[in-house]
């Protein structure tokens, strides 16, 4: 059986999930840029503005990862995270490597004193909702999602 574990990423693992993040974005239907993905993720690690999750296989090559942002719920007076990316590999899709990341992240989020996970999903991930749902996710449905774009 092929083993999924996970670990927290390092500065030092950039050189490996900035082609996964560079797919991410794609998968998401924005261009390739490898050397801006690398540098996105690199300063996220580098100034410990997020927590990347790796997934590994059996032959410990990286078949996915999540990224986690640190946040807070103003109502509750709480730090939450939020579930901002996850990827797997096509080729590694349905081996639960998705499922592991999503536990992985529930548990630093209990580790470290996060209130909740959110996260936001396209309304035609079918899939992806289904997974959420069979590991205890509540689809919200009191509140819409607003985004504005702003001039730099």
């Amino acid at each position: 059986m092929n083993t999924i574990q996970t670990r927290i990423a390092t500065i030092a693992d950039l050189d490996s999930i900035a082609p996964l993040f560079d797919a991410y974005r794609q998968f998401y239907e924005q261009a390739p840029d490898l050397a801006m993905a690398r540098a996105f993720i690199g300063e996220r690690l580098k100034n410990s503005e997020s927590v990347v999750l790796l997934a590994f296989n059996g032959a410990r090559h990286i078949v996915g990862f999540c990224q986690l942002y640190p946040t807070f719920c103003s109502v509750e007076a709480k730090p939450t995270y939020t579930l901002y990316d996850l990827f797997v590999v096509p080729a590694a899709r349905r081996s639960g490597a998705g499922t592991v990341l999503l536990r992985a992240a529930e548990k630093l989020a209990a580790e470290t004193g996060k209130a909740r996970l959110d996260l936001t999903t396209a309304k035609t991930n079918k899939p992806a909702q289904a997974a959420y749902e069979s590991l205890g996710w509540v689809r919200d449905n009191i509140f819409y999602a607003y985004s504005k774009t702003v001039g730099a």
